[in-house]
Parts: C-alpha cells; sequence; structure tokens
C-alpha cells in the first residue's frame, strides 16, 4: 500500500511540469518580456516535465513497446520537417535569391544603382505622392531598398497628409521626390503612360548624395560638334553629364588662351579644323599641371595635335577601320565596326562582350614612352573580319597588304602620367628679360595665337623658389571616332558608357561609380500588316483544327 501510495504521489508531483511551462509561457507573453521570472518558470518545468517522462517509461518498460518506438520515430520525423521548413523559412526572410531570366535584366538594377546605393553615406529616402501604388514602381522601389537600410521609400497621398505635400511643393498627383537630410530634389513625375525611371532615379540619387561640383569644358571653334539639339550635336551627351552632376561650358582657347583653373576635364569632340599653336600649347599646358584631356578624332582631319600626342606615345593613323563581320552593326555597313572586346580599365570593366559601334573611326597607334602607362580600350574583331584601309575612295573594300594594316586594330585608348608640380614658398625677383626681336617663320606652319599685350618695361613676375615637389597624374584619353557620341548613337548598346565613364574617369573621382548605365526596357511589340493578321487568324481557326481533326481520324482509322 505504501509502495502504490509512494507511485500515486510521484505521478501527480509531476504534473507541476506542464503546469510551471503555463505559467511562465502566461508571464512572458503578457508581459512581453522573456526575463529571469518567466524562463525560471520554463526550465523549471521542462526539467520536472522530462523526469517524469523517464520515470513513467523506466515503471512501465514504456520505450520497449513497439507502438512507442513507432510513434516515437512518428514524432522524430515530424519535428524534423518543422525545422527544415522553418530553416527555409527564416533563411528566405534574412537573404534573398532572385534570378531575373528576361534578355535585358528587366527586373535587376544596374551596376551602377546597386554599387551608388550600397555606398550611401547617409540615410535618403523617396517620397511618391500618389493615391495609386503601381506594382512595377514598388518593385523597382524594393530593388533599391534590398542594396541598403538607409534607402526608404513611402507613397503618401496627397489629401490625406496636405501639410507634407505642401513641404514639397506637390503640385500634381504622381510627383517622386527624393530627400536626403536637407536636400529634396523631384525625380519625375509617374503616371498610367510613364512609370518610374531607374535612368532618372539613379541619376537624381547621385547629384543628391555628391556635393562637389565637377566642371567640364568642351572645346568649341575648330567645327567640333555643336552642345545643343541639332544635326550631328552632342546635346544628349551634354545632358548625360548634366546627370551626372557635371556642369559644362564651352571653351574657346582663342580667346582665353588658357585653359581655366576649374577645369577638371577638357573635351575636343570631332573638331574638323586645325587648332591654333597656341591653344595646342595651352592643352599641353593643361595636361603639364595634372589635366585631363578627352580627345575624340575623327579620319580625313587634322587638327595638328600631333605634337601633344607624340609626348604620351599616340600615333593617329590615317587609314579606316573596317570591318566586314557578320556581326557588324545592321544597316551601317563596314566603316561602322563593331567592338566587343575591351581592355582592362575602370572605364571599361563592367563591359564584358557588349556591343558598341564607332561609325567612320580611325585606328591608333600606341608606342611605349617614358613615364606614360597606356591601356587599349577598344579593339576591333582580328583579320580578316577587320583591317585598316588606305583606300578611302575606292567602293570596294578589299584588303591590300603592301598598304593596309591588318586587324585587330586599336580604336580607343586610355593613358596616365605622372607628374611633379613645384610648391612655392619664398618669392626670389628674377631679372628683366631683354627684348628680343621675334623669329620669322619659313614654310607653312600652323597659325599662332596673338601674344597677350605686356608692357616691355613693366618686369616680370617674381619667380617662387621650390620648396617641396608635389606628384600629380595627368589623364588622357584618345577616340579614334566622335560620331559614336552623338545624338541618336548616344543611347544605343554602350556608347553611351564609353563617353560617360571615360569622363568619369578623366576626373578623378574614384568614388564615382563607373559601370554600365540602367537600361530602358525594349519594345518587343509585333507589329502586324493586314494581310499578316488574316493569314494569322485563317490558320488558328481553320487550318489548326483540321490537322487535329485530320490526325484524329487517321488515329482512329488504324484502330478500328
Amino acid at each position: 500500500m505504501k509502495i502504490v501510495a509512494k507511485n500515486k504521489l510521484w505521478k501527480y508531483l509531476f504534473w507541476l511540469g506542464p503546469f510551471l511551462i503555463a505559467v511562465g509561457l502566461t508571464v512572458g507573453l503578457v508581459s512581453e518580456q522573456w526575463g529571469l521570472i518567466p524562463l525560471a518558470f520554463l526550465i523549471t518545468g521542462i526539467f520536472i516535465s522530462g523526469l517524469g517522462i523517464i520515470w513513467q517509461s523506466y515503471q512501465s518498460n514504456w520505450w520497449r513497446r513497439r507502438s512507442t518506438q513507432a510513434g516515437t520515430n512518428a514524432l522524430v520525423a515530424t519535428l524534423a520537417v518543422l525545422a527544415i521548413l522553418g530553416l527555409i523559412n527564416f533563411l528566405g526572410t534574412r537573404y534573398h535569391l532572385r534570378a531575373d531570366l528576361t534578355e535585358t535584366q528587366l527586373f535587376t538594377l544596374a551596376p551602377q544603382s546597386r554599387e551608388l546605393v550600397r555606398v550611401l553615406p547617409q540615410p535618403v529616402k523617396v517620397w511618391v505622392f500618389d493615391v495609386n501604388q503601381n506594382p512595377k514602381d514598388r518593385e523597382l522601389l524594393e530593388n533599391y531598398q534590398r542594396q541598403s537600410s538607409k534607402f526608404k521609400f513611402e507613397y503618401i497621398n496627397p489629401q490625406a497628409r496636405p501639410g507634407l505635400a505642401e513641404k514639397f511643393g506637390v503640385k500634381d498627383y504622381g510627383e517622386v521626390y527624393l530627400e536626403s537630410g536637407d536636400k529634396r530634389q523631384l525625380v519625375q513625375t509617374v503616371n498610367e503612360n510613364q512609370r518610374l525611371s531607374e535612368i532618372r532615379l539613379t541619376s537624381r540619387l547621385q547629384q543628391l548624395t555628391n556635393s562637389t561640383i565637377t566642371k567640364v569644358y568642351l572645346l568649341q571653334g575648330h567645327g567640333e560638334h555643336q552642345l545643343s539639339a541639332g544635326k550631328g550635336a552632342i546635346s544628349q551627351a551634354v545632358q548625360g553629364l548634366s546627370d551626372k552632376n557635371y556642369t559644362t561650358s564651352p571653351l574657346n582657347l582663342a580667346e582665353t588662351f588658357k585653359v581655366p583653373q576649374d577645369a577638371a576635364v577638357v573635351i575636343v569632340a570631332g573638331p574638323k579644323r586645325e587648332l591654333f599653336e597656341g591653344e595646342v600649347k595651352a592643352l599641353q599646358e593643361y595636361l603639364n599641371r595634372g589635366g585631363s584631356l578627352l580627345l575624340m578624332i575623327d579620319p580625313n582631319t587634322d587638327p595638328k595635335l600631333n605634337s601633344l600626342l607624340q609626348e604620351w606615345g599616340v600615333r593617329l593613323d590615317n587609314r579606316l577601320a573596317v570591318d566586314v563581320s557578320g556581326e557588324s552593326v545592321v544597316g551601317r555597313g563596314p566603316a561602322a565596326p563593331l567592338v566587343t572586346e575591351y581592355g582592362q580599365h575602370p572605364i571599361t570593366k563592367d563591359f564584358d562582350n557588349g556591343n558598341s559601334f564607332y561609325p567612320i573611326a580611325r585606328p591608333l597607334e600606341i608606342s611605349s614612352v617614358p613615364g606614360v602607362e597606356a591601356t587599349p580600350l577598344l579593339r576591333t574583331k582580328p583579320y580578316p573580319n577587320s583591317w585598316a584601309e588606305s583606300d578611302l575612295q575606292s567602293e570596294k573594300l578589299e584588303f591590300n597588304a603592301d598598304k593596309d594594316l591588318k586587324g585587330p586594330l586599336t580604336l580607343g585608348v586610355a593613358l596616365t602620367r605622372k607628374q611633379v608640380a613645384k610648391s612655392a614658398s619664398t618669392p626670389q625677383a628674377s631679372p628683366t628679360p631683354s627684348p628680343l626681336p621675334s623669329p620669322t617663320t619659313q614654310g607653312k606652319t600652323s597659325p599662332t595665337l596673338p601674344a597677350s599685350p605686356a608692357s616691355p618695361t613693366s618686369p616680370a613676375p617674381p619667380s617662387p623658389t621650390p620648396s617641396s615637389q608635389t606628384a600629380t597624374e595627368s589623364r588622357l584619353v584618345v577616340f579614334g571616332n566622335s560620331n559614336f557620341a552623338t545624338d541618336g548613337l548616344f543611347q544605343q548598346q554602350l556608347n553611351g558608357d564609353v563617353f560617360l565613364n571615360s569622363v568619369t574617369w578623366l576626373s578623378q573621382q574614384d568614388q564615382q561609380p563607373l559601370s554600365i548605365r540602367p537600361k530602358e526596357p525594349k519594345n518587343r511589340r509585333i507589329t502586324l500588316t493586314t494581310t499578316q493578321a488574316n493569314l494569322l487568324i485563317l490558320s488558328s481557326l481553320l487550318v489548326l483544327p483540321l490537322i487535329g481533326l485530320a490526325a484524329a481520324i487517321i488515329i482512329w482509322w488504324k484502330r478500328r
């Protein structure tokens, strides 16, 4: 009797375990704090319940029963499945894995956008003032938000929050604003026909986060491409620079005599006439003081830049780059080489095997110069797909071994050179130079800029005494073509990326992302003529059903 009473006592005592577990859960859930008290109840209850299960199984040989083993196996399997499902859900919440199978990676942010958002220096928020939330716009914003916790977005109903709408100056539904600190900027206005553009959002984001303003000058006065919209203009390229927070201005060296001190990059885009000798010297002096220059020189032109290019080991070939491969740009002929091979350089690092083309281009010859580091950027396909054609008058293009040059050809090159700048500490007067007669010019030479007026009796400015030397880097990019950056061609394939990335690298702003810009979705609409539409209707409503009926009759006849 005593043993039976003792067993009943232990049996009732072990019911205390589930009671303590229930108490711990109740305390934790009600207080929403899992401190020492609820954890003590839970641990004690689990410990007592475990002892009860072990004692009960020892008394009744419960573990040796076949039903117990089968039930235990089923319980363990169920718990394992639940644990796996929970782990999958945890990993799915913590890590996002998405696959974009569209041709143009329509649902994937471009490398430039991803890199820009990941290195945001401060929080940024996008405000969309609209009643409706377009799924495509929201998905694009969510793609940005996945890249960094500093990027947020919110949809606002202007009528529900008129104070906030007035703060941003909202005038219409669909306006999208970008805010960072005390800076606000309108991105665009979205509607049913105009969805949120990744290009515009990334460009505005770059403008908002980059406080520095970089000055880019474009040389004018020698038949270069005009900057405003028109035939053969580069207005789209200028707009692309503005979107990347560059300030662009025309530059006429015949009037200013020197490159302005605030010039980060000077662009010479397709000059048709020769430069004055003084202009070339001004560009050389600009490079010698650590400047950056972009030259885009077309065939059949001689801008008289040979003396400058010779210092960098670059020679402009007078022949025409020809590409007769089947991969040439459709409708542009062999005089528009298609480039799919790029050098290992920050300008072209993300291009892979993308396409860019250069209508009417000349090859470049690169030679080694001490102190100059050259990296070819653009290379055509090897011979017999491409070569440099010397006979530009012939209608039939064919390779002549004695005159032409076999491919691959270099159409673009990036060069760097270290410059040693002297810093002054103590001014030291220099003797006044005695006036010398101007040398006479014999033969045909390039025209010279008129000298700036100066008094023959005025003393020369004091020359500084060098106290230290600072190393700076000059950068030069040369293309044997300028048409690739003109309106209409700038936005095709990688042409615009070649131009914009070159300017970004030349401006020596290493914090600026160098990669492919966001791409707009391709238009996949199929336009059918009336005949094609009638043929499609006839085939789908008559021909295909008749084929199916004939196949069914044949199968029935054979089985019969």
